[in-house]
């Protein structure tokens, strides 16, 4: 209203109105995404299935493999494993209340000022392991990046890196995987890695939990 009355008296009423219905869409916007973001988090979900939703219509139509609920030996259950053109990732998905707050300090990821060692430690393990049975299995040298993907929450900014992990809300990942290659795979590499990364782990149930 307020919108209304000062661009109708600084301009006229039909400035006025167009404005007014501008800053109400916007609002909507802004409204609808902040729920839209935290709707994982107040369903007691850690956003896997929205993940594997998001890369099935997206990075799978370019070439790409998606594994999802791989168990890694030694470790527990992998969201998903992403052998693409570009390298192969672990993505890890974690849903936060949306008043929660992400940020980096010194190189550490910290979480409503605490950090996550527990966390971070098995998935770059995890990452680490998979890289090693994968070379192993080659021959080549295999490098594995853990990706943790932010469902709600305030990202200090989207993406950055911590503790040897990848932050970003969804979409954002997905371009900064386009944008980031680890390697240069043709299309036959990418099926053959996707097999051997079958191979090596099984499919299992169990899951990360943060500290």
């Amino acid at each position: 209203m307020l919108t209304l009355v000062l661009c109708g008296a600084l301009v006229n009423a039909v400035f006025g109105i167009t404005m007014a219905v501008v800053v109400s869409l916007l609002d909507f916007y802004f409204h609808w995404r902040g729920y839209n973001a935290s709707s994982v988090w107040r369903r007691g979900l850690r956003g896997d299935q929205r993940t594997d939703r998001l890369l099935r219509y997206t990075l799978e139509r370019r070439g790409h493999r998606v594994l999802h609920a791989r168990t890694v030996p030694g470790h527990e259950q992998a969201d998903e494993v992403l052998v693409g053109p570009g390298g192969i990732w672990l993505v890890h998905n974690e849903a936060w209340h949306p008043e929660t707050e992400i940020a980096p300090y010194g190189g550490k990821v910290f979480v409503d000022g605490r950090t996550q060692t527990k966390l971070m430690a098995t998935l770059t393990g995890s990452a680490e392991t998979i890289g090693r049975l994968l070379t192993e299995e080659t021959g080549e040298k295999v490098v594995v990046r853990p990706l943790l993907i932010v469902h709600g929450g305030r990202l200090a900014r989207s993406p950055f890196e911590a503790d040897g992990v990848v932050f970003a809300t969804p979409f954002r990942m997905l371009r900064w995987i386009r944008k980031n290659p680890t390697a240069d795979y043709s299309h036959e590499q990418v099926e053959s890695l996707a097999r051997t990364t079958v191979h090596v782990l099984p499919v299992g149930r169990s899951t990360i939990t943060a500290a």
